[in-house]
């Protein structure tokens, strides 16, 4: 019998072979993943790094309404919590970059073998937790073996985030680390550069552009490839109608809209309040530097809250005022330079103007620069005069141009310049910092760092000393003649008798009406009767940290001091006699929210309140019947510098104002100080050089330089009832034993040619 053959299966050592392949496959993954999570393929996070990541976070500076008016970065971030993300943006992100994220658990398989099959032809499978742990821990990009181990790691990292975070927490974490480009890393940042407003503000289009940019920010911008960007959001538009996201009809109407910008580089040297901020930049390396909370704090990367009590309401209505005034003075300047052939200095010998340009040089940026290099002086001075391109600030915005470094200092000292700003009287807040006009151009703060002769509006400290030591009243009358000290007197070397501006003289006037005209004759007699000390004294009392020397001739604003302090001392009037140091920063705090530094008030009593309600009803005769009478009037509706100069007058304000014009010898410097119950306000005009200045005292004048940005940034104020700006009279104390309404029965100065009842008296006022 024969014996059977056993027939083998052809198909079974394939069979064998393929569940072979399939559990060696699977244990190679395995091993490849367990490799790579122990760090074979290099350094993989730790728990605390996943539980923690480090990002570099911006310091935030953050106005008293809330609104943040700058950054301090090494990489603009600052991370928004998914509450604050709008509904739109999230459906936007999944459907177009991982329509599974909520159902996968990491990696999505379902892609990744689509992905590979196809060769990644209909895209990659990178799902958004990947993606996040490859923003978070591999950045960098090398070759393709690289790219592989790279790919691994995030894998493993990506499930390692999916079981530390929610679906939630990883959205808002992956938005928050993009860098969108123009310094924007983040969606906080992309939203405020692109469209200027917060995430969870941003509409259903403006959230999917945003989300068109992840694919590649640099080839999908906005400001570089508008039509290409536009149709990438049509793209990310229609995967958000085919999820159910928006109707076909919404989808429809979506796609058509054009890209509507509201684009603003998130630069240090532009924006709001940049003055400001680089005051906080340099408070904040101080206050890290010697504060032993803030060890081993770096501004830059470490998330800072700054909060300060600027309002961004308020200081984008000075820096308007500035806008709208300044680039007409600014021509009128210009026009009146064009005879000068010494311009823009006016008075000056040729030696002095090589000086002044020899000293500018110095301290520029180019001569810093080149002296670290190692050249010498004389190849610095050389390389001044070869024609260069560069761009210059004009009021129309920037220009490109081509000329020497010398002929750009001589283009930029024909500029103008100001300072403006206010204070809470009750408190001490300062409410706008406005350093100048341009801070990317013109980096001097006039607002902290200037210091000028203040003129005029250094009158009300006489009047006040007066005042307090003689119990004097408004309408007390002094005889309006000219006055001499004579020499010896107050430590004088010779015989002293100022003159008053435009040859005002004749009968008496009263107190008031002195401080309204800004008579020279009066405040002379005033000092004579008090004597320097006291004025010194109680300037020290009220803030002012120069030094004022001792001199009658202080009664007429010879001092040099800072706007910051002039504002600070005038608002103690309006405190009830009661000086508060004006402050900007109220607090610090770290990313977690810890208070690591306070602002501590510093106040002390300067004068009595019956005597600040005096000054205040002296301070508003100016405003009624002096030069600062153009707030009120219309007087020069007609006139012709302010048909040429002044925009938005007249201003006819109705209400209470304290006020004090002021202008210096040769009007190189205009002021006005402005005081309503609830808040005080200065402004100051000028250029950086005193030999820098009009000719004429009409267009050189206070109230011509320095009121109309005050009378433009008030009427911006009243008109935002939010800000509740008081317009209501003084307070008056209970106890008030001076006289100060004058009009019952004032001096008869019919004759008197400083003092008319009906008519404001425009004179003009020098030191």
């Amino acid at each position: 019998m024969a014996k059977k053959v056993k027939q083998s299966n052809p198909f079974r050592k394939w069979i064998i072979r393929f569940w072979l392949f399939i559990f060696s496959s699977i244990l190679l993954v395995a091993l490849i993943f367990f490799l790579a999570s122990v760090g074979a393929f290099g350094e993989m996070p730790t728990f605390e790094e996943l539980e923690n990541p480090k990002s570099d976070l911006a310091t935030q500076i953050i106005s008293v309404d809330n609104k943040v008016l700058g950054k301090f970065f090494k990489e603009n971030r600052t991370p928004v919590l998914y509450k604050d993300l709008p509904k739109s943006l999230v459906d936007a992100l999944v459907a177009t970059e991982d329509v599974r994220f909520f159902d996968h658990a990491g990696i999505d398989v379902h892609g990744t073998i689509r992905a590979f099959a196809k060769l990644g032809k209909d895209g990659g499978a990178s799902t958004i937790t990947q993606q996040l742990a490859k923003n978070l821990f591999h950045k960098h990009r090398g070759n393709i073996f690289y790219r592989l181990k790279q790919k691994v790691k995030e894998w493993v990292i990506a499930v390692r985030l999916e079981k530390q975070y929610t679906k939630n927490e990883i959205i808002a974490m992956y938005l928050n680390t993009v860098d969108f480009n123009y310094n924007g890393v983040g969606i906080q940042s992309a939203a405020r550069i692109y469209f200027g407003k917060e995430p969870k503000d941003l509409t259903v289009e403006e959230s999917a552009m945003i989300v068109a940019m992840l694919k590649n920010p640099t080839l999908y911008n906005p400001i570089r490839r508008k039509e290409l960007t536009t149709k990438r959001r049509e793209v990310v538009l229609h995967q958000m109608q085919k999820k159910g996201d928006i109707s076909p009809k919404e989808y429809d109407s979506l796609r058509k809209l054009p890209l509507q910008l509201n684009f603003t580089r998130d630069a240090h040297d532009q924006g709001t309040a940049t003055y400001f901020r680089e005051y906080v930049r340099k408070f904040m390396k101080k206050l890290v530097k010697n504060d032993a909370n803030f060890k081993g704090v770096n501004i830059y990367t470490d998330g800072l809250k700054v909060y300060t009590t600027i309002d961004s309401r308020m200081q984008k209505y000075a820096e308007d005022a500035v806008a709208q005034h300044m680039p007409n003075l600014q021509k009128a300047f210009f026009k009146q330079s064009k005879k000068n052939k010494t311009a823009p200095f006016i008075n000056l010998k040729t030696k002095q103007i090589e000086n002044i340009y020899k000293h500018a040089m110095k301290s520029s940026y180019r001569w810093k620069m080149m002296k670290k290099a190692g050249a010498s002086d004389k190849d610095i001075i050389a390389s001044f005069d070869k024609k260069t391109k560069m761009r210059i600030f004009t009021w129309q915005g920037e220009k490109d141009t081509t000329m020497t470094p010398h002929d750009s200092i001589k283009y930029y000292k024909h500029f103008l310049n100001t300072g403006v700003m206010s204070v809470v009287p009750q408190t001490g807040e300062i409410r706008v910092w406005v350093g100048g006009i341009n801070f990317k151009h013109f980096q001097y703060d006039h607002a902290k760092q200037g210091e000028r002769q203040v003129g005029s509006t250094f009158k009300p400290f006489i009047y006040a000393t007066a005042i307090n030591q003689l119990h004097l009243s408004p309408c007390d009358s002094l005889p309006n003649m000219p006055y001499t000290i004579e020499a010896g007197r107050w430590g004088t070397d010779k015989s002293w008798t100022p003159n008053n501006a435009g040859g005002k003289y004749g009968g008496k006037v009263t107190l008031k009406q002195g401080l309204a005209n800004s008579l020279n004759t009066i405040s002379a007699q005033l000092i004579d009767k008090t004597g320097p000390q006291p004025v010194i004294d109680l300037t020290k009392k009220l803030g002012i940290k120069h030094k004022i020397p001792y001199a009658p001739s202080i009664a007429l604003g010879t001092p040099s001091l800072t706007l910051y302090e002039m504002i600070g001392a005038l608002s103690t009037f309006a405190n009830k006699g009661v000086y508060i140091e004006p402050f900007a920063i109220t607090r610090v705090e770290d990313k977690n929210g810890t208070v690591l530094w306070t602002n501590e008030i510093k106040t002390q009593d300067a004068v009595s309140a019956e005597t600040a309600f005096v000054v205040l009803k002296l301070m508003e005769g100016v405003t009624q019947s002096g030069s600062g009478g153009r707030l009120r009037h219309s007087f020069l509706k007609k006139s012709k510098i302010y048909k040429e100069v002044v925009t938005g007058y007249p201003y006819e304000l109705k209400n209470p104002i304290a006020g004090k014009t002021g202008t210096t010898q040769n009007q190189s410097d205009g002021w006005f100080m402005g005081i309503v119950p609830n808040l005080a306000t200065g402004v100051w005009v000028g250029a950086d050089d005193r030999a820098t200045h009009f000719r004429s005292i009409a267009y050189g004048q206070g109230a011509t330089m320095a009121l109309p940005i005050f009378g433009i940034y008030l009427k911006s104020l009243y008109a935002d009832k939010d800000l509740k700006i008081s317009n209501k009279e003084f307070t008056r104390p209970a106890d008030l034993s001076i006289r100060v309404d004058c009009n019952k029965d004032a001096v008869n100065d019919t004759d008197n040619p400083t003092h008319n009842n009906s008519t404001p008296d425009w004179g003009d006022e020098d030191e």
